[in-house]
């Protein structure tokens, strides 16, 4: 599955918006799971961390 997006304008730098349907397929739900994101020849590989929010702060 491919799906393009453009980058969004975020204070200094840019953001990328992630659809429901993706954080579905990855099993992160944005309220308490973190994700993590690599580099691998040239693409960015955006995975489920181990780690969750921290709520507390």
């Amino acid at each position: 599955m491919a799906v393009e997006r453009k980058l969004m304008r975020n204070g200094n730098g840019w953001a990328l918006s992630i659809n429901s349907t993706i954080l579905g397929f990855l099993d992160v739900n944005p309220e308490v799971d973190m994700v993590k994101y690599s580099m691998e020849n040239e693409k960015l590989i955006i995975t489920k961390s181990d780690k969750k929010i921290d709520k507390s702060k």
